[in-house]
């Protein structure tokens, strides 16, 4: 039997934990140097490249010293807590990464949180000890703070730190002394990272990932929890509902490096792919036909906001995209279920509309801009938080939202959030910055980020995560200026913007083609007016005295996908095509918009 051991790492946002395993995989000499592009192997989709987030948990493994080590990389938004809670059930223990200036985030704190009722030991990785002003050992007191705080056990409170530069590769266990490479964090893990149980009997799997292959379909992910598995084997399928369904193992493959391998059988404790299995869920387990023991499943959060997706009916719908049916964005929702465990989706009360139930903005946003680029058009209503009733009471999600700003700004920010219905938890001052908590509604972060960042200069960093359902706050004034509406379709034109500027900010280009109901610009007033961005100069005989003034025009507010979904009001809709994201009324007619108002 091989030596093996199962561990997750836990990170906030860019404390450089995909970093580390890349460099983690060149120790395992999986890679020759000629890596040095500088590529992150690990984040290998376009959008988390882009953003510098991990979204989908991936695995990989490395041998050391004789031993496998299964790496799982996790996400770190809470928004993602879908895929953290299936990854954590893999592993027997934890690597924290935290950066040595910044110490434990709130993002590092929802998924340490569940590590830690989960029982995973952890080992403590300080990172980034070469920047200037860090301060590597009040950060490993911070954790153990933490960690305190998340009432972790005496064993997990006993916790070994690794001191370190991932960028540069080194770590050892004292950061004034540095090595030559980063062996430490691999001795470290094996020696304190407990080897995964070896229970004979019965085999028993739990489903906690799912794969795609274009060629054998899905395939099943999960680490054997008891037995041995082996290829052709007949086992049943215990499914939500309680029914037992035969399967049959065509293939099994296990982890190596950033691939797999086929193998014919795999034993307790290890990783394993599953080809040939038909009909299975996440949350599923495996186990013999004749005598089912079924795993507890994994138990999900429940999402906390939705929003409405329909078809592009837009007079410009077809011009980008080439899936622009209802049912092309039918069958590619029912597909983004099987993977997306914290998604919900119900079908609206007309036939090209469903409504999507996910985590938050941040959730909700990568499925668009996925199929964005997937050549999807579709278009999508403001985001709506999700209402329960608890013994009678209306009551809402409540966010821990916390947000660190230069001290100049503090009570702008705090100003912000309490007009939201935030209310102050904690404050404390490091160095020349504040790090201010708040309790907020979820409703009232929909849109907050614009304003705090404009507010404070763009230096305010802010994370928030679920806490809890609370009874309801009152209401909440949203964006209150009212939007510029393009009167028909046509060409803007420069010499017709030029005149409405005084008007408020634009959202589009001179040149561009816009169409009647359109948003093309914010109004400075809180009411919506409609206005002729299409009026082109005529170029008569007959001159004016003046000269001809060159039009000047301020450069248009440009939209994230998030920002335009955060920015949107109840009668409007972002529509989303794969070049395009533009602002639109829900009734694209003036007339009907005022019957409608009345």
């Amino acid at each position: 039997m091989q030596d093996i051991r199962n561990i997750a790492i836990i990170a906030h946002v860019d404390h450089g934990k995909t970093t580390l395993v890349d460099k983690m995989l060149l120790a395992g000499h999986l890679f020759r140097e000629n890596q040095s592009t500088g590529e992150l192997i690990l984040d290998n989709n376009d959008l988390e490249r882009e953003r510098g987030i991990t979204i989908l948990s991936k695995n990989v493994s490395i041998d050391y010293k004789g031993t496998k080590i299964n790496i799982i990389d996790t996400p770190g938004h809470a928004d993602f807590g879908g895929e953290v809670e299936r990854v954590l059930n893999m592993a027997d223990g934890c690597l924290l990464l935290v950066d040595a200036f910044e110490g434990p985030m709130p993002q590092t704190r929802f998924v340490l949180q569940k590590a830690i009722q989960m029982g995973l030991k952890p080992v403590v990785v300080v990172n980034k000890v070469d920047k200037p002003n860090c301060r590597p050992d009040e950060v490993n007191e911070m954790v153990f703070d933490l960690m305190f705080n998340l009432d972790a056990s005496e064993d997990q409170l006993d916790f070994p730190t690794i001191y370190g530069s991932a960028k540069q590769n080194w770590m050892s266990t004292d950061w004034r002394k540095p090595t030559e490479d980063i062996t430490a964090v691999l001795d470290a893990i094996i020696e304190y990272i407990p080897a995964p149980k070896q229970l004979e009997g019965d085999p028993q799997l739990l489903i906690t990932s799912l794969d795609y292959s274009s060629y054998v379909g899905r395939i099943a992910v999960g680490r054997v929890h008891r037995g041995t598995l082996r290829e052709g084997m007949e086992l049943g399928l215990c499914k939500k509902d309680g029914t037992v369904t035969k399967q049959r193992i065509k293939e099994l493959h296990v982890f190596e490096g950033m691939g797999r391998k086929k193998v014919s059988e795999v034993s307790s404790g290890d990783i394993c792919a599953i080809v040939g299995l038909e009909n299975f869920e996440i949350g599923d387990t495996l186990t013999l036909f004749d005598n089912p023991e079924p795993l507890p499943r994994i138990a999900i959060d429940e999402p906390t906001m939705s929003m409405t997706f329909t078809i592009n009916d837009s007079p410009f719908f077809g011009k980008d995209g080439k899936y622009v049916t209802s049912r092309h964005i039918n069958d590619r929702l029912e597909k983004e279920l099987d993977r997306n465990l914290a998604l919900r989706v119900k079908k609206g009360d007309m036939e090209d509309k469903w409504i999507v139930y996910g985590r938050g903005v941040l959730h909700l946003s990568i499925l668009i801009e996925t199929m964005r680029r997937e050549g999807y058009e579709l278009q999508v209503g403001q985001p709506q938080v999700i209402i329960k009733e608890i013994d009678g009471v209306k009551c809402e999600p409540i966010e821990a939202l916390s947000i660190n700003v230069p001290e100049e700004y503090s009570s702008k920010v705090v100003d912000l959030v309490t007009r939201r219905k935030g209310e102050i938890v904690s404050m404390e001052t490091r160095n020349d910055r504040i790090d201010i908590e708040f309790h907020i509604p979820s409703r009232g972060i929909i849109g907050l980020r614009n304003n705090i960042l404009t507010a404070t200069a763009g230096e305010a960093i802010m994370a928030h995560r679920f806490l809890e359902y609370q009874p309801w706050k009152g209401e909440i004034e949203r964006r209150t200026n009212g939007s510029l509406i393009a009167m028909e379709a046509g060409t803007a034109y420069a010499y017709a913007i030029d005149k409405l500027q005084d008007r408020g900010r634009f959202f589009i280009f001179p040149q561009e083609e816009v169409y009647a109901g359109q948003v093309v610009g914010e109004n400075a007033k809180d009411n919506d007016i409609v206005v002729n961005v299409t009026k082109s100069k005529k170029l008569t005989n007959m001159r004016a005295s003046g000269a001809d003034d060159k039009a000047r025009i301020v450069p248009p507010v440009i939209f994230s996908l998030e920002e335009a979904l955060e920015y949107i009001k109840e009668d409007e809709y972002v529509e989303v095509t794969p070049n395009h994201i533009r602002l639109r009324k829900i009734i694209l007619d003036e007339n009907e918009r005022k019957r409608a108002n009345r």
